[in-house]
């Protein structure tokens, strides 16, 4: 009786210390970002286009950020997220990320995480874009602190979609027959699963939904859809934005299912393509990628971690693409002592209700040298918007900054403001004339 007794003391204490460890270990972390999707495409925030279901319930199991900013193009949005800083700072071109850069990678793998990446890279540049770059070249994945990945566009091309032509450390290979966005998730689904030791960081820069705008395999005619056609018709962005809601689920299950201490956010990385009007909340959204209005840089934010985020919650606070790696850092317990600069602001206590310092404004410097885009830098908050240039926008009235504002028009609490605005200007333009 005394061995049987002493027998399950010792389970019931092994028991009690493995839920002890795992309940202490270090979260694991998920960042998925979807590519061309401005804020008004989700069920979550009033899109009357189209049904996102999975990405609502992530938002309802826990809080959805109604501001967060991107940059209106991708490679300064990547950049910006990466390294957490501007891109006045580090910005070396379209396509490109500047390899003497640190990276979310590089400060997860110090802090002991295995990194795991798939989907759209885009970070190394191609021919074009390093002439246009000075002929400088980008980064590969093992160089921004991803030994281990499955990524379209790394040095070739090729299709994203249908018949992908994808990267691996094993080499490239074209995945006959298959869809592309569904191999990223299977791929991160079994590494969720692998049994290890450390805690794990997946980043995940979806192919979905940029263009070409093709069928997805939920569509009967994907089956003979020709991958090597010019289809690129905005009428698939509606299943296509279905279809990334789905992947979304399907990670989420898996999140569930296998690995519950896990942090996992949902971002855009910019508006949403000019070729595609929505309907939100009973009025006509024109996306605008690659310009500066809301419609190119307000993009949707979730944030889902069971048991540590409060369900149901919306947080309004600003939040800009800088604040990503400290907030990472602190997620991680990077020692604050060995911190890397960053511009950003962490908002690791809002997630979990605790005091924290809300960020006051957003500051953008966009110089894609890229397209016909030209060059744009501004600052805003929730409701106004001051650009270099002096032009003063309010945002509720004028979403589409049709026309500025006189400073003869403002109240003395709104001048206050837009002085502040003009000095977070002043002080980057000393950092603009210092690189």
């Amino acid at each position: 009786m005394k061995k049987l007794l002493l027998l399950l003391f010792l389970c019931f204490t092994l028991k009690s210390q493995a839920f002890q460890a795992s309940n202490n270990r270090r979260p694991n972390i998920i960042l998925i970002m979807a590519d061309d999707l401005g804020f008004e495409t989700l069920g979550i925030n009033g899109s009357d286009s189209y049904e996102t279901p999975h990405l609502d319930m992530m938002a309802k199991q826990g809080m959805n950020f109604t501001q967060c900013y991107s940059m209106p193009l991708c490679t300064p949005s990547r950049v910006q997220l990466m390294t957490g800083k501007y891109n006045i700072r580090n910005y070396i071109g379209f396509g490109l990320l500047d390899p003497n850069e640190q990276t979310f990678g590089h400060y997860l793998k110090e802090a002991g995480y295995d990194n795991f990446t798939a989907g759209k890279w885009q970070l190394y540049g191609n021919n074009h874009q390093r002439q246009l770059a000075g002929n400088r070249e980008g980064s590969l994945p093992e160089e921004a602190g991803f030994e281990d990945y499955c990524l379209w566009q790394v040095k070739q091309l090729g299709s994203r979609y249908k018949d992908p032509l994808l990267s691996s450390p094993e080499g490239d290979k074209v995945y006959e027959g298959e869809f592309g966005p569904d191999i990223f998730v299977d791929q991160i689904i079994e590494f969720i699963g692998e049994e290890r030791q450390n805690p794990f960081f997946v980043y995940f820069p979806m192919a979905l939904t940029h263009d070409p705008f093709v069928p997805t395999p939920d569509n009967p005619s994907f089956s003979t859809f020709d991958a090597k056609s010019k289809t690129n018709d905005p009428q698939y962005f509606k299943e296509m934005v279905h279809y990334m809601d789905k992947l979304v689920g399907k990670i989420i299950n898996a999140v569930n299912q296998n690995a519950e201490n896990t942090l996992v956010i949902f971002i855009g990385d910019n508006g949403t393509d000019h070729d595609v009007t929505s309907v939100q909340n009973g009025l006509e959204v024109a996306g605008d990628k690659g310009h500066t209005t809301l419609a190119g840089t307000h993009v949707p934010m979730i944030a889902y971690w069971k048991d540590k985020i409060k369900a149901g919650q919306v947080n309004q606070n600003l939040i800009d693409f800088t604040d990503f790696v400290p907030t990472l850092l602190d997620v991680s317990g990077y020692k604050k002592s060995e911190r890397p600069f960053t511009d950003g602001i962490s908002f690791y206590p809002q997630l979990l209700n605790q005091k924290a310092q809300e960020r006051q404004w957003v500051y953008c410097y966009y110089d894609p040298n890229w397209g016909n885009f030209e060059k744009s830098v501004f600052v805003h908050d929730q409701k106004w918007k001051l650009y270099e240039n002096g032009s003063i926008y309010n945002l509720d009235r004028d979403p589409l900054e049709k026309a500025p504002l006189d400073k003869s028009s403002l109240n003395k609490k709104t001048l206050r403001k837009i002085a502040t605005f003009q000095q977070v200007l002043n002080q980057f333009t000393t950092v603009e004339g210092q690189e």
